[in-house]
């Protein structure tokens, strides 16, 4: 028997409310924007974080992802309408209306920009919002919709939350937080070509030139192969340069070794589905990875090695 949440008791239009402007906030991205950012945070200690700046500097983030994620959606509906994968979206359902979107969106991302600047450091705060820009604006406005390496490019937005994580326990751009910062910017490209290569067609349909629409899907398999085994030697990087000892480099080999398994496959004998599986291996593998960070970071603590 399910368990009654505080939501069961509202009432079904208010509840129904609060699902659209939940899935307005593209939740799932957001979620691995925050896990990556609250990484970030955690490495930047060498042992815990200081609890107000763990949950104000994770709530400040979320939000503004969340606020970046309804703009998009905002300046993508009318794509979104024609594409079997976003076609259900409130804007484009009309379960949400614009001006109501746009308030939202501008709260929360107001909200979010003021409790990083207030409680945690003004650095966090403007890197934050020229994240969100570059993503919501850059990417969304412009990137997508002018060239095939538009992921390329616009993936140092999404690139970016391990970067604020760390910035809001040091108030620095540290080199071990490029490090991972250049991790999921070389993630990026294989994780979202496959499911281009999926989608394909309704890229096309909408004349959003992803790689596969202008350059053909095999030319983007080879893609997908050749930036997987650049993301396996990246993942090298934080083990090379002592930032992460063993159990972190075990598991990046482990994790890459499946990674490149799927792309090799996707390259020399690919079958219907496989870019999707493709696909949801690599968001598995991207929190897999970090999560080995952690956990080998905190091994050292405990062993008095950080």
């Amino acid at each position: 028997m399910r368990t009654a949440t505080l939501t069961d008791k509202l009432p079904a239009a208010t509840r129904h409310r609060i699902s659209d402007y939940y899935a307005l906030c593209k939740p799932r991205v957001v979620m691995l924007i925050t896990f990556t950012a609250m990484v970030g945070m955690l490495l930047a200690s060498p042992g815990m974080v200081d609890l107000g700046v763990l949950v104000w500097g994770s709530v400040g983030i979320t939000l503004m992802a969340a606020a970046a994620a309804a703009f998009n959606q905002i300046l993508d509906r009318q794509v979104d309408a024609r594409m079997a994968r976003t076609r259900r979206r409130p804007l484009v359902t009309g379960q949400l209306g614009m001006l109501e979107s746009g308030a939202f969106a501008v709260a929360i991302g107001a909200l979010g920009f003021a409790l990083l600047y207030a409680l945690i450091n003004p650095l966090t705060a403007w890197l934050t919002l020229v994240t969100l820009i570059g993503y919501a604006g850059v990417y969304t406005l412009y990137l997508k919709r002018a060239t095939p390496q538009n992921i390329v490019i616009g993936g140092a937005a999404g690139a970016a939350p391990p970067v604020l994580g760390w910035a809001a326990v040091t108030g620095t751009i540290d080199p071990h937080a490029l490090l991972l910062f250049l991790i999921i910017f070389v993630w990026t490209p294989p994780h979202f070509w496959a499911l281009a290569i999926e989608r394909r067609d309704e890229y096309a349909e909408v004349d959003i030139p992803m790689l596969p629409v202008t350059h053909g899907i095999e030319y983007t398999r080879t893609q997908v192969l050749l930036y997987t085994i650049l993301l396996v030697a990246v993942t090298m990087l934080p083990f090379a340069t002592g930032m992460s000892g063993i159990i972190y480099l075990c598991s990046a080999l482990v994790l890459g070794g499946v990674f490149l398994v799927y792309a090799l496959r996707m390259r020399f004998a690919p079958v219907p589905g496989l870019p999707m599986r493709t696909f949801g291996y690599s968001i598995v593998y991207l929190m897999a990875l970090f999560t080995a960070l952690l956990v080998d970071h905190y091994v050292a603590v405990w062993h008095g090695v950080a």
